[in-house]
């Protein structure tokens, strides 16, 4: 080979390869944004009117502690349970008119803000309301129905109702409408996206379900 060629070869074989070091850089993805609860907190608290997401205070409350029983308190959940939840209400296991419009205005930035928001808030405590079942209510939570092939609750929501992070909602001091109403949706088939909650749901009767809700709400 012609010794004149060699500084061009060598030229040309370094510019290959730094095109494909570029390349290659450019195709690695993008490490994903760590979540802004400071962001999460303005879009709970003011909304976005641009894209019409209503503020989630005005239905959630204050930090999450919502005042109004058919809607969830949302202060203190587990910031992996919050994100799921958002994300299934933009699909079909969890249709809801009003949190599908809003979880599909939604980036993925915004949910992970909002749900890390959510979970560093302090959650009020709730209380259960009717004596004549709270022992029904606590049999069921902690020992489940083992006639009907119920196991208790506190398997996957704890003793006291804490949850299990990125596995187990957080249920202490939860509104008790909304509990009951949440297992009778997944008795329903109408909320399907806990496959382990339908198939309990669906083995026990609306008194049973009214019973174990008015304990949870009493848990701390």
């Amino acid at each position: 080979m012609n010794r004149a060629f060699l500084p061009l070869l060598k030229s040309i074989g370094i510019a290959i390869l730094a095109v494909s070091s570029f390349a290659h850089a450019a195709e690695e993805p993008k490490a994903p944004a760590k979540a802004d609860p400071a962001k999460g907190e303005a879009l709970y608290t003011n909304g976005d009117a641009t894209r019409n997401i209503t503020a989630c205070v005005s239905c959630h409350g204050a930090a999450g502690n919502s005042t109004i029983s058919t809607n969830p308190k949302l202060a203190g959940q587990h910031e992996a349970y919050i994100a799921k939840q958002l994300d299934n209400f933009k699909g079909p296991d969890r249709n809801n008119p009003i949190m599908t419009a809003f979880a599909k205005a939604m980036t993925a930035d915004d949910v992970k803000n909002v749900a890390a928001f959510l979970s560093t808030q302090k959650p009020k405590a709730g209380a259960a309301k009717n004596k004549d079942t709270v022992e029904l209510g606590k049999q069921i939570y902690r020992g489940g129905i083992a006639e009907k092939n119920v196991p208790a609750c506190a398997g996957c929501h704890s003793p006291n109702g804490a949850g299990i992070p990125a596995q187990f909602p957080r249920i202490a001091g939860q509104h008790q409408d909304y509990t009951h109403a949440q297992l009778v949706s997944f008795s329903a088939g109408t909320r399907k996206n806990s496959v382990q909650m339908t198939t309990i749901a669906k083995r026990m009767s609306d008194d049973e379900m009214k019973a174990v809700s008015d304990y949870v709400a009493g848990l701390k």
